[in-house]
């Protein structure tokens, strides 16, 4: 067989390579040859089967180990020669070939031949980057789920051995995948490589072919012009020596010919256009003798060359990608399944079904039970029922009058009285819960007349001071038994107490708690207040009541039906206006005892708070504009114009809207329990919020309850959350 070597004064592009010779980057298990034959007509590819390509049972040690990875160590496959290097060629072939479309011919094929190498090598690429970001995630995947699996949250034992193993498995997997990328874009850049060549000896030939046939023509067309002078004169000079009148010329510059001298005028042109069509066959000759005796084979030879050698590069890269895709295939099966080893001594290697199959789900149970046996407590008694001691009852035995308990008044002295006409104003607004000291006092019995069943003992009251002077007889605010079941209270002190009880000698019966009846005097009044005022008294932009049933609403009513829109009960919200009116600071909604657990009594009492308001929240200056913004049909426009005007607003008015307007969409989201949505409650706050419909305003309803709808469905677009 010729080898490459043996070609003689190589051209610019026969210096090319001839024999290709293409190792593998990555997996270098098979060499692949593609000589050349000299003869520039045939081509002899040499390719090896995909039998010899792949690892088989008994070379499995030299082309990878039993756990799927594959070694970088190349053994060389020796190529069966074909029975003929030499396969003979069409006569129609070789016809076209060399025949006058012969060049064109050939550079579209050539052209055709650039093309598929070009895509495939775009398939290549393509193909790589799937590969390369398959087996990256894949890694990432493996790295992640070793962390969790070795977290404390997960599971341990047999459990993470074998799947820490598996993870092992699966990043071989990767590297297979990695290095099936990487011989994938060494084929792409092979491949680019070839056509890159391959066009530039296609515009090389393209240019020297054609100028050499165009040469050729161009003497040709020359001569048949000659050709068509010569004869039209031989034809007027033979019509001229024959006497034809018709078609003779005699008329010259000094007037008319004789036929003498017309016959010798057109002999002489006759004689130079013979001459000239003699010299043009001469040289349409010798072109044409040029073209088919050297540069037609010429170009047809290399540009039969190129094709081959594109043709072989692009076949040695199909054959090398089936290698490798079975190479992979093969890797990744072995590594999860790999086939028993040849060697005793080697290392067993198991399969992912093994490892699966190795995972003992009540060893680990129980391993991990038992590991809780130091943390299991020790119990040092029996569960059994214990009265309190203030559960228990008394005694009806009487105290002696040495043993009646006397106290001492921190203030002048008070009369002695029964205990239910003691003066002691108790404090009904809840502040800071008490210490345990506070709440776990010592109680002190009452005894009743010998005749009455003995009185349990309530828990003990702290007292505050009053804030404002009492008359004799029944406190003000609420009853004992009502605060006690209030929000938490303030620390009883010394210094705190007001009057200390005292019991004569003798016993007696105990009064029924005073009721609720009256209430505080307004100290601090907040309803019928305008904001502004509120803002410069209590130096809180938005006022408490506010503040305290929006808490409690939030807390409380969510989830209510119908909040905002059922009434409470009136002697209540009476009650707790009361208590605002005496002193906001003092009330903590957060315990539902401070307002009877009637949460609507709250809501009523929010929108009794606005309907009070001198001037509404929503400003009478401010009215019309947005009764005109909600004349606006188109939405966006609308919401511009209502959220105008309400920039136009009083810092208090703003910053109470705002936190009111936050609060009702906090409401609204509560929709599929409550029922309120956002129309339902702009109906319900409207009058409170804009002002009563009277007088003018009644025709204004519907627009004041569409102002505040606007506000609650573009809430977060007109106030920002925070």
């Amino acid at each position: 067989m010729p080898s490459c070597s043996a070609r003689s004064k190589p051209r610019n592009l026969e210096s090319r390579r001839v024999c290709q010779v293409v190792h593998s980057s990555v997996y270098n298990n098979t060499i692949h040859r593609f000589p050349l034959s000299h003869n520039p007509r045939h081509l002899c590819i040499q390719t090896l089967t995909m039998s010899s390509d792949l690892p088989r049972d008994g070379d499995l040690a030299t082309n990878g180990d039993a756990n799927g990875t594959l070694h970088d160590t190349p053994t060389i496959a020796t190529a069966t020669e074909p029975a003929s290097t030499t396969a003979p060629v069409s006569k129609d072939v070789e016809t076209v070939m060399y025949s006058d479309i012969g060049i064109n011919t050939l550079l579209n094929r050539l052209k055709q031949s650039i093309a598929s190498s070009r895509d495939f090598s775009d398939f290549l690429k393509k193909r790589g980057a799937v590969e390369e970001d398959h087996a990256k995630g894949l890694r990432r995947l493996v790295k992640q789920t070793s962390d969790n699996i070795h977290s404390k949250e997960s599971r341990q034992g047999s459990y993470v051995v074998r799947l820490d193993e598996a993870m092992r498995l699966h990043d071989r997997i990767a590297d297979n995948g990695m290095q099936f990328s990487l011989a994938l874009h060494q084929m792409h850049e092979d491949l680019n490589e070839l056509s890159l060549n391959m066009e530039k000896g296609r515009k090389h030939w393209k240019h020297e072919g054609l100028n050499a046939e165009k040469r050729a023509t161009d003497a040709e067309a020359a001569m048949e012009k000659a050709k068509a002078k010569y004869d039209g004169l031989a034809e007027d000079y033979d019509r001229a020596r024959t006497g034809d009148a018709k078609s003779s010329r005699r008329i010259g510059l000094k007037g008319m010919k004789s036929a003498p001298q017309h016959e010798e005028d057109l002999l002489r042109k006759l004689q130079v256009a013979d001459s000239d069509y003699q010299a043009k066959v001469q040289a349409a000759k010798s072109q044409r003798e040029e073209l088919i005796r050297a540069s037609r084979p010429q170009a047809v030879k290399a540009l039969q060359e190129l094709i081959n050698e594109c043709d072989s590069g692009l076949a040695l890269q199909l054959q090398k990608f089936a290698s490798f895709n079975e190479k992979l295939l093969l890797g990744n099966g072995i590594a999860v399944s790999p086939l028993p080893a040849s060697d005793p001594s080697a290392p067993v290697q198991h399969s992912l079904r093994d490892i699966v199959l190795d995972i003992d789900n009540k060893t680990d149970f129980d391993n991990y039970v038992t590991g809780h046996v130091s943390k299991i407590p020790v119990r040092t008694s029996d569960i059994k029922y214990e009265q309190h001691p203030t559960l228990r009852p008394k005694q009806q035995t009487p105290v002696p009058a040495s043993r009646q308990p006397s106290t001492t008044v921190s203030g002048p002295a008070l009369p002695e009285t029964p205990l239910s006409t003691v003066s002691t104003q108790q404090s009904t607004y809840p502040t800071v819960a008490p210490p345990p000291a506070a709440t776990q006092s010592p109680t002190q019995p009452f005894y009743g007349n010998p005749g009455n069943p003995p009185y349990p003992t309530d828990p003990p009251q702290q007292y505050n001071s009053a804030p404002y002077p009492t008359s004799s007889g029944a406190p003000r605010g609420f009853s004992a038994s009502t605060q006690s079941t209030s929000a938490p209270y303030s620390p009883a002190t010394p210094a705190t107490m007001g009057v200390q009880q005292s019991f004569s000698s003798q016993p007696r019966p105990i009064s029924p708690a005073p009721t609720a009846t009256a209430l505080p005097p307004p100290l601090k009044p907040v309803f019928g207040v305008n904001l502004g005022d509120l803002y410069a008294r209590d130096q809180t932009a938005v006022p408490m009541i506010v503040y305290q049933c929006m808490q409690a609403v939030d807390l409380f009513g969510l989830d209510v039906e119908g909040i905002y829109r059922l009434s409470g009960t009136a002697s209540h919200v009476q009650q707790i206006k009361a208590l605002f009116d005496h002193d906001s600071s003092l009330v903590d909604f957060r315990n539902p005892a401070a307002f009877y657990h009637d949460v609507n009594s709250v809501a009523g009492l929010l929108k009794q708070f606005f309907r009070e308001l001198p001037d509404p929240l929503l400003t009478r200056r401010s009215y019309n504009g947005f009764i005109n913004a909600a004349r606006i049909d188109d939405d966006t426009s609308r919401r511009d114009a209502v959220h105008s005007v309400i920039n136009e607003l009083p810092d208090p008015n703003y910053a109470t809207l705002r936190a009111v307007v936050l609060h009702l969409n906090r409401v609204q989201e509560h929709y599929a329990k409550n029922r309120m949505s956002t129309s339902n409650l702009a109906i319900c706050f409207a009058p409170s919020l804009m002002g009563s419909h009277t007088g003018p305003q009644i025709a204004d309803a519907s627009l004041q309850a569409r102002v505040l709808d606007t506000i609650l469905t573009n809430t977060f677009q007109i106030f920002d959350e925070d």
